[in-house]
């Protein structure tokens, strides 16, 4: 068994209009535009202002150590090294300068012997200026090691 179906669009009484159909040829823009509107509290604001500034402040400390850096490398370095007052040479650790070292035995005897550190020159190569006797530069120090 069918059923009717019933639809105002399937319908077979159609009744065509004989008025022409007027097209919309211009339009008038509205007369004001939408506007969104955002409500900021003073939480919101300070939040952005310290972004903001966090931004500009990570980006122009980097900047300014590098300018900082490339004048420095620029400036001829000048500063008489601080362990050995700018001579190169230091004096040794072991025999405080004499390249000899005495051992007590005991019973009044001692045994001197030729330093073996410094081979019994008494004094060795500074190990921070590497006998240059020019403190090195902070980001230069790294490049030489104490061997002692």
């Amino acid at each position: 068994m069918s059923l009717p179906l019933h639809s105002p669009f399937l319908s077979s009484n159609l009744k065509f209009s004989s008025k022409p159909i007027k097209l919309a040829t211009h339009r008038h823009p509205p007369t004001s535009f939408p506007c969104i509107k955002a409500d900021l509290d003073t939480n919101t604001a300070i939040a952005i202002a310290v972004g903001v500034v966090s931004v500009g402040v990570g980006i122009g400390i980097p900047v300014f150590y590098e300018s900082q850096i490339d004048n420095a490398a620029k400036r001829e370095n000048t500063q008489p090294c601080f362990p050995c007052d700018g001579s190169g040479a230091q004096k040794c650790r072991f025999c405080v300068g004499s390249g000899s070292v005495t051992v007590d035995l005991g019973g009044d005897e001692k045994e001197v012997s030729r330093c073996i550190n410094c081979d019994g020159a008494g004094s060795l190569t500074c190990t921070t200026c590497q006998g240059s006797g020019i403190q090195p530069r902070y980001l230069d120090r790294r490049e030489f090691k104490d061997d002692d």
